[in-house]
């Protein structure tokens, strides 16, 4: 199917051009959000005499999305969650958990605008790019500890997972002496 963009879409092409995508795609995303219109001709003279409209409210948005990324880039942000003794998440940091506490701030992002590939399943500090404007995009820092206190820790970075270290070969002696003063009956259990 082919369709004449209305914005910028990433990985596709730029405002007003007629792009051959998938019927699924078009229908679902494109359609649906506004991003573009069917490639008929009627459709394509429609653009063109709202092409000017179009590219001046695309410059609004993009100002108003670098204003904010101004503000928001670089910014960090702590989740309290639950965690075992490795570091790693009983659940785990979805985009919806970000948007709540990046609007808790007082910025307003929606869920969609986290560009995470994969949820965050492990504690400590993580880079998430957001995308504010399909032309404007800035990173925050994701402080995912288990209490406000180590959540200081790991933004000085300080390493709040707690691992024993041991040396095998000194358990390895400690295991024979105990076995050397049982005696020869401990070998026959």
């Amino acid at each position: 199917m082919e369709v004449i963009l209305l914005e910028r879409v990433a990985k596709l092409g730029q405002m007003g051009e007629t792009v051959k995508v998938r019927a699924g795609f078009a229908r679902n995303f494109l359609l649906a959000r506004g991003k573009a219109l069917r490639a008929t001709e009627a459709n394509k003279k429609r653009f063109e005499d709202q092409r000017a409209q179009l590219e001046a409210r695309n410059l609004e948005r993009r100002a108003e999305a670098e204003k904010v990324g101004e503000t928001l880039n670089g910014k960090s942000f702590v989740l309290i969650r639950q965690a075992g003794e490795t570091g790693v998440l009983y659940g785990s940091v979805s985009p919806r958990d970000l948007a709540e506490v990046v609007t808790q701030e007082g910025f307003t992002i929606n869920r969609d605008q986290f560009n995470i590939a994969q949820p965050i399943k492990t504690l400590g500090l993580h880079t998430v790019p957001v995308v504010l404007h399909p032309e404007v995009e800035v990173t925050v820092t994701v402080n995912v500890a288990r209490s406000p206190e180590e959540a200081e820790r790991q933004s000085r970075g300080e390493s709040t997972t707690t691992r024993e270290e041991f040396n095998l070969d000194d358990l390895g002696l400690e295991v024979g002496a105990a076995l050397a003063e049982a005696g020869p009956e401990a070998d026959d259990r």
